[in-house]
């Protein structure tokens, strides 16, 4: 499939921006003629991609978030926008400050990439526009090269469905204060309202269509970064994106939706499009036609490095017609769901890592993950189980490079896991080499349910799968040169608002010692849990539209 590739809410919600200590911020020379009639950062404000000299800022212009042609309700011309950064949040000390034009072109999006920063800091930064200021946001630079820093406090979400719940979980991440954040994918969805329903029902609605044009995926991102819990986490730390493939089409792969459809490099081109404008990435990821270079690497001195992979545009087509099947093709050893350059790129990291943590941000099931108990092995055809060539060349990658601590992170399937890796899944007693934490959606899927540890039945013949939780939430990581500590956090229920959190579980990752131990549940979880299991989070999985 690789080388066959082409290149080719309304307006009026409250600015939560603080008005004081605004004297050095100064309006712009070439301010727009007409004025901007009400507040433009109904998006929110976000950083991203950071490295040891500064990170990606990023804005978008929206008096009305839901305007059908996805411009945000903005006049059709360019409006000059100041940013300032600066080392404290009172912004005494301005340590960098300029003007980014945001463009109609563009949605009014702007990208400012910042350098010259000290690293290893902590900053923070805001925009004012025709009079108007932003709410703050909180960046960090990633430390000093050779360095190898004390800890890392580290999230990672995936899933955020916004008709099937609150986002409380982003709310409640924001609160935890992480320094970094990775967004493993299905940032939004494609569905038309009452299409994709949650099990109670849906407690809001997209507006518009399904996304298949440009100005339909402007439109849902917009209403998306419209919800403040998602602006609290967007502003709380730097974030890393990649996507998955609601993004764009509910299992696409690569020039391939997932039904027959007319125009779909078209409607790949204009979802890329709309996910660069919306997201804070750098100039490098910019998308040319159908093609974004969304792969890459970032170090966080010699403590970790995250290799971002990209695992829709690039691999070959869903084996047997997707879904959970014994396929010939899952084991074709042609077949990838990476392709031969990003394969051979994580595979050269690996042999160049320097880092205590090599940490794989990714998007579905690496581990072998078999539905049925007995002979036949059923697997997912959409997650790595469906090219099993692909995930022994990368793992063998990382063992014959001797990677220190081997970890992925992976979202989609709308629960926590948590998985010991092997190079031999169908022998118990092999060794463990790498380990694998997954988090569970923000929303998708509804309130979910609590039951006890080890209570799904997959568990039993996958002995290498140690935890599964049906709840909604998030991971949160503290990473030391000793340890990657995972505390697996959970929203009692997504489909009202303001729920609290807590940690289900938590599992270690000790240094040099691939595999994961437990804790235990915790007090908290030990009062929630439920006597009875939560329903089939695997059946509801296979269920999606």
């Amino acid at each position: 499939m690789e080388t066959s590739r082409r290149s080719v809410l309304k307006a009026g919600l409250a600015s939560s921006a603080a008005v004081a200590g605004l004297a050095g911020l100064t309006t712009a020379t070439t301010a727009a003629a007409t004025p901007i009639p009400q507040d433009p950062f109904t998006l929110g404000v976000a950083s991203g991609d950071p490295w040891p000299d500064g990170f990606v800022l990023w804005t978008r212009l929206a008096i009305d978030p839901l305007a059908e042609n996805g411009l945000g309700g903005m006049p059709t011309r360019p409006y000059p926008v100041q940013w300032q950064v600066a080392s404290d949040p009172r912004f005494h000390h301005v340590v960098r400050s300029g003007v980014a034009v945001a463009r109609p072109e563009h949605a009014h999006s702007i990208h400012v990439t910042i350098d010259g920063l000290r690293p290893g800091r902590e900053y923070w930064y805001r925009f004012r526009v025709d009079g108007r200021v932003s709410r703050t946001g909180r960046a960090l630079t990633a430390p000093a090269r050779g360095t190898t820093p004390r800890e890392l406090a580290m999230s990672f979400v995936s899933c955020s469905q916004f008709e099937h719940g609150w986002f409380t979980a982003y709310r409640r991440l924001a609160e935890d204060r992480p320094d970094l954040v990775l967004h493993l994918g299905d940032y939004q969805y494609e569905y038309t309202k009452n299409t994709y329903v949650a099990p109670g029902g849906n407690v809001r609605d997209h507006d518009g269509p399904e996304t298949t044009t440009l100005a339909s995926y402007r439109q849902r991102h917009a209403q998306y970064k419209s919800d403040l819990d998602l602006q609290a986490a967007h502003a709380v730390a730097p974030w890393l994106v990649v996507w998955d493939d609601h993004e764009v089409d509910n299992n696409w792969a690569d020039e391939i939706p997932e039904k027959p459809e007319d125009g779909f490099l078209e409607r790949r081109a204009a979802a890329f499009q709309a996910y660069y404008e919306n997201m804070p990435l750098r100039a490098t990821s910019k998308p040319r036609g159908i093609d974004m270079q969304l792969y890459r690497r970032v170090k966080w001195g010699e403590l970790a490095t995250f290799h971002m992979l990209d695992t829709r545009q690039y691999r070959d087509d869903q084996g047997c017609g997707d879904g959970y099947k014994d396929c010939p093709a899952a084991v074709d050893p042609k077949r990838s769901i990476t392709g031969a350059r990003q394969e051979k790129w994580l595979i050269d990291g690996f042999r160049r890592s320097e880092a205590r943590w090599d940490v794989l941000g990714q998007q579905v099931f690496f581990a072998q993950r078999d539905n049925t108990e007995g002979p036949v092995k059923l697997t997912s055809m959409d997650a790595w189980d469906g090219y099993v060539a692909s995930r022994d060349r990368i793992t063998r990658g990382w063992v014959d490079a001797r990677v220190r601590n081997a970890v992925v992170l992976t979202g989609d399937v709308h629960a926590h896991w948590a998985s010991d890796l092997k190079l031999d899944y169908d022998d118990p007693t092999s060794r463990t080499v790498g380990s694998e934490l997954v988090c569970s959606s923000i929303t998708t899927g509804g309130n979910g349910a609590d039951s006890a540890s080890g209570a799904h039945p997959w568990l039993r013949w996958n002995p290498h799968l140690r935890f599964q939780n049906n709840l909604r939430g998030y991971v949160n990581t503290t990473i030391t040169r000793e340890s990657m500590v995972a505390d697996f956090r959970c929203v009692r229920a997504v489909q009202s608002k303001g729920a609290d959190v807590f940690t289900r579980a938590q599992f270690t990752i000790e240094d040099r010692h691939p595999g994961l131990q437990q804790t235990g549940d915790t007090p908290q979880a030990a009062a929630f849990r439920t006597a009875a299991a939560g329903p089939d989070t695997i059946a509801w999985e296979t269920q999606r539209p």
